[in-house]
């Protein structure tokens, strides 16, 4: 039994410590904040998988077996629809449900730039799925069904992703040990500067792969230094310690300049928060690129972002979302 429609939404996310550590079984301190992808799914009257994306303008139809076919937007669709078309076909297969779908994305986090939206997107599309088919689902189910998605995009993915996505609020993650939500009541006034350069990361996880692969002893002292900043992250958050926050971020980013991943365009936007009064400043997911964060006191948060459009940003000030995926009614 289907239903006429299932809507679901997810939302983004910024990593306050530990990327690329967290590839390495290291800490990494997670916040999901309030932008969010929202995902509707349809059943189509013929077995086509047909996904649709309003914010990239770019439509196209998969068969089931996996050939594409674009709608609007030439052929760049396939590559960035493909592992929602798995994800579809994964559950379907899971379940015995075959059924053509029409998948509409509407999103209003920027897109490779370090928030997570594809993780955002896959989470809600599963969500959205699962709800269409009448499937009984648990949190759990969803952020593996969108693991198993992002592996297509990022090749080697920590996981954070998906989990935050998944769950909202705040998590601590390592990957041997799962994921752990924190039950904190803090307000955190970040804002978010977007290079609005996009970039792959695949690509970043890759290189700071082979430069740790040539000077090994040195980087995983590096990510040891990171671990330990996360937890000292952690304690601060307990404490509401806004100022301690900020000082660890601009460490964090240092040992992330370290491993190579900044760019011009994010030490431009990283010192324009600081020098305007930012607590602390760094950048968020792989680098290369995309976004970073400020964090201030709530006075504050208007010039911060300000200087950092100055600077040739984007900005937006931004606070924790305490909710996870859910189905939109």
């Amino acid at each position: 039994m289907l239903k006429i429609q299932s809507k679901a939404s997810a939302p983004a996310k910024v990593i306050l410590f530990g990327e690329h550590f967290v590839v390495y079984d290291k800490m990494a301190v997670v916040m999901a904040i309030d932008k969010r992808a929202y995902v509707t799914v349809e059943p189509r009257a013929d077995d086509k998988i047909v996904v649709r994306s309003k914010a990239m303008g770019v439509s196209g139809a998969f068969t089931l077996n996996g050939r594409y076919q674009p709608i609007e937007g030439e052929w760049e669709g396939e590559v960035k629809f493909k592992p929602l078309y798995a994800l579809a076909k994964n559950i379907m297969d899971l379940f015995g449900e075959i059924v053509g779908l029409e998948i509409k994305i509407d999103s209003s986090i920027p897109i490779s730039a370090g928030l997570g939206s594809s993780a955002a997107v896959s989470v809600a599309s599963a969500a959205a799925i699962l709800d269409l088919l009448e499937i009984d689902f648990s949190r759990d189910m969803i952020f593996k069904l969108a693991l198993e998605s992002e592996k297509i995009i990022h090749k080697n993915p920590s996981g954070v992703d998906p989990a935050i996505s998944t769950y909202g609020g705040i998590i601590v993650y390592r990957r041997s040990e799962g994921i752990r939500q924190m039950d904190i009541d803090v307000d955190l006034p970040l804002i978010i500067g977007n290079t609005r350069i996009e970039r792959s990361t695949g690509e970043i996880v890759l290189r700071v792969s082979e430069i740790r692969r040539r000077y090994q002893t040195v980087i995983d002292r590096i990510m040891d230094a990171g671990d330990s900043l996360a937890a000292l992250g952690v304690e601060a958050l307990r404490r509401g310690d806004l100022k301690t926050l900020g000082e660890l971020m601009n460490i964090n980013h240092s040992l992330l300049c370290a491993l190579g991943v900044s760019s011009e365009a994010i030490e431009n936007l990283i010192n324009a928060a600081r020098r305007s009064g930012a607590l602390g400043a760094k950048l968020t997911g792989a680098g290369g690129g995309g976004c970073i964060i400020a964090l201030s006191l709530p006075e504050d948060a208007h010039r911060v972002a300000e200087a950092i459009r100055h600077a040739g940003g984007e900005s937006f000030i931004t606070n924790k979302a305490l909710e996870g995926v859910k189905i939109e009614k």
